[in-house]
């Protein structure tokens, strides 16, 4: 069967259990898959979990890695295991909740601006093109310098920022799906806009649209390190990676842990996730076709 049918046609072609997608991964897709779920149950119950000594700071300052601390400490005598475990929830919560927003709202205009017309169309292309000319961490210093730095500003800011990027791969999809013989006999027996967005179109471009997800959420990520890292990120005592690289800043000169695991956090959610994007059902057998 085509990979691009009708709707109940694409849920035929994709009621193969989860677990039959899962069995087509790779070793690097499974170990990605592992380090992501391992950062989100983190995210979610790892502060919870962990014993509060040594939270307030107090031990010995930058201390190395030790059976004590396994991670070593930081600028203020705080277990750096603790500290990583807990910025896991800000950065991966808001990543998470900042990528589905934009993700989302980019995919919705998208079906709007393919399933409605000509003028709907180059208005929101051409809106949200203007967008796209701001550099993003340009666009986002302006929003955190004029509305303050907080949760749910960072949100907002890396929302709007990757909206315009999701648009424009949604869009090249949804117009490609929307010129499709099915949809226009959907369109001749009467049904609505509302219908063919979200019956017709969007179940054929929901894979591809799950991988940019993926990507984007790797962005978003980036951008909020590197906010947090000039100070305008998360704000004390809160802490996400990128802050917790800047605190502890002045041990890179003697090799601290306290900088190396946070960075190596951020590097392994980013692979990781890439690592999965590789190994999506499908991706396999569509770059062997387009090699033959």
């Amino acid at each position: 069967m085509s990979s691009i049918t009708t709707s109940s046609g694409f849920f035929r072609s994709s009621a193969h259990p989860w677990r039959a997608r899962l069995a087509q991964f790779g070793p690097s897709g499974w170990l990605g898959l592992a380090i992501v779920v391992f950062w989100a149950l983190a995210a979610l119950f790892g502060p919870s979990l962990l014993s509060r000594t040594g939270a307030a700071g107090g031990g010995e300052v930058f201390a190395p890695i030790s059976a004590a601390y396994w991670l070593g400490t930081d600028y203020l005598g705080r277990d750096m295991l603790a500290r990583v475990i807990e910025g896991a929830r800000y950065t991966v919560g808001v990543a998470f909740v900042a990528t589905l927003l934009a993700s989302g709202t980019g995919t919705l205009l998208a079906l709007l601006a393919a399933a409605s017309g000509r003028w709907i169309d180059a208005a929101l292309s051409r809106g949200l093109d203007t967008l796209t000319a701001i550099p993003s961490k340009m666009f986002a210093l302006l929003i955190v310098a004029g509305f303050g730095s907080s949760v749910p500003i960072l949100v907002a800011a890396a929302a709007v920022i990757y909206v315009p990027g999701a648009y424009r791969i949604a869009r090249s999809l949804a117009v490609n799906v929307n010129a499709l013989d099915y949809v226009t006999v959907a369109r001749t027996r009467g049904e609505r806009t509302g219908y063919v967005m979200l019956r017709e179109i969007l179940p054929n471009i929901a894979g591809p649209m799950l991988a940019d997800l993926g990507l984007r959420f790797v962005y978003v990520v980036l951008l909020l390190a590197s906010l947090s890292f000039l100070g305008l990120g998360v704000q004390p005592p809160d802490a996400d990676w990128g802050s917790l690289v800047r605190e502890n800043i002045l041990a890179l000169s003697e090799g601290g842990a306290s900088v190396i695991a946070p960075s190596l956090a951020i590097a392994s959610l980013t692979i990781s996730v890439n690592l999965v994007i590789d190994n999506l059902p499908g991706r396999g057998a569509r770059e062997r076709g387009a090699r033959r």
